[in-house]
């Protein structure tokens, strides 16, 4: 695999695509966009996908990233549909090189979508995911997809018994508590009553219920 870095003008940032084990990892002006610490990228995209439990019909991957997630999904015998969106036009190009993101480009069952996943959920129909993997950058890059109003999108747009993966990371002891508290406060202003921590993702399996 030829390593891949560049600075972009455009955004102002450095990008970088990093060498591990298994599938390689995503540097953004030095912040890792992926697990790569205690397991690997790969591990950890297969972790989020077996959080969900069994997976099925139309799913939103809602920041795509090197695609990790979304072709693991679109792997699944039962789902028909993977949607997934991502705003920045270098993370893509990126992938495109990346050998491990390949079937995010051939996989007929991923739709790829190059826009703001802020703006870009308002398009969609009410209840038509029946899962949404919701993996963002960290909140001091994109706050507004921690947002009150985001997440009563995805409540809008997720269908009832249908769930979500939210993962929060492991921020720091202080700060965590606050954060997690933060995000858990808001999801259920949003409408979501069933919220779990599940520790192997880092993640939060959020439930719309019926």
């Amino acid at each position: 695999m030829v390593e891949i870095k560049f600075y972009s003008e455009k955004t102002r940032r450095f990008y970088r695509l990093v060498k591990t084990e298994t599938w390689p990892y995503l540097e953004i002006s030095g912040i890792r966009m992926h697990r790569s610490d205690t397991i690997d990228p790969k591990t950890d995209a297969v972790l989020k996908i077996r959080a969900l439990g069994n997976i099925y019909g139309t799913i939103l991957d809602s920041c795509t990233g090197l695609g990790y997630t979304a072709i693991l999904a679109a792997r699944n015998k039962n789902v028909k549909k993977v949607i997934t969106i991502e705003k920045d036009e270098n993370v893509i190009l990126i992938a495109r090189q990346n050998p491990y993101s390949r079937e995010l480009f051939e996989n007929e069952k991923i739709e790829l979508i190059v826009e703001d996943a802020f703006l870009e959920t308002q398009k969609f129909k009410d209840e038509y995911f029946n899962f949404i993997i919701h993996d963002p950058p960290r909140i001091s890059i994109a706050p507004e997809l921690y947002s009150l109003e985001f997440y009563r999108r995805l409540f809008r747009i997720l269908k009832r018994n249908g769930k979500i993966l939210h993962y929060v990371g492991r921020p720091g002891i202080r700060q965590g508590k606050r954060y997690i508290k933060g995000i858990i406060k808001r999801l259920r202003l949003a409408g979501f009553s069933r919220i779990k921590k599940d520790d192997s993702s880092l993640s939060l399996i959020i439930e719309k219920t019926g």
